[in-house]
């Protein structure tokens, strides 16, 4: 099955996706905060791996940051944007359901509702690849929308499945507490390190 990125959004969604973000960097938006959370969570010159990265500001300022940062998407028309906007970090098109990129990161990042937009069924692959590319250690950052049709328990059992084991969970990147009721989660879980 495709992602929803492309089955539930309008022809023209990528395009205007990116003249989006385009204004609001215009306008001075803050537009650093996923940024920031990750960059407070691993070392200075940690690999990072933006998973869905769409047009690429969280790779780019990660990058920015002094981090070795790679984006992957699935969509040809936001990797064009992110390559033409940002240069640093490398751009990869890969679907996360299938990811094989053959290297371990310090930290994965899914930020901006990936996990919204994936293929029907496929959140457990994902999270699984994603647990797949994480140095011992490593971390996982999830950052979605909670009033869609992906739910925080099934996330966190997906990653408890991939051998992940859940540390915080917040409602914004800027940390506030996470709430029943908060419309947007940011969660983070952690590979163990390796025993021996």
């Amino acid at each position: 099955m495709r992602p929803r990125w492309f089955t539930e959004t309008a022809a023209d969604h990528s395009e205007s996706y990116a003249e989006r973000f385009r204004a609001l960097a215009a306008e001075g938006a803050d537009l650093a905060g996923e940024a920031r959370f990750v960059d407070a969570l691993v070392p200075p010159g940690s690999a990072v791996l933006d998973a869905g990265c769409g047009t690429g500001r969280l790779a780019a300022e990660l990058h920015a940051r002094g981090h070795d940062a790679v984006g992957v998407d699935v969509d040809p028309v936001l990797l064009q944007v992110a390559a033409a906007d940002h240069v640093g970090p490398a751009w990869i098109e890969a679907d996360l359901a299938t990811l094989a990129l053959g290297r371990e990161f310090d930290a994965v990042v899914s930020a901006g509702n990936v996990m919204v937009f994936l293929a029907p069924g496929s959140e457990d692959d994902v999270v699984r690849r994603l647990a797949e590319h994480l140095a011992p250690d490593g971390v996982l950052v999830l950052g979605f929308r909670t009033d869609r049709h992906v739910q925080v328990v099934d996330v966190e059992a997906s990653a408890r499945g991939a051998s992940l084991v859940a540390e915080q969970r917040f409602s914004t990147w800027d940390l506030r507490p996470w709430q029943d009721d908060s419309d947007f989660v940011v969660m983070t879980f952690r590979r163990p390190k390796e025993s021996g």
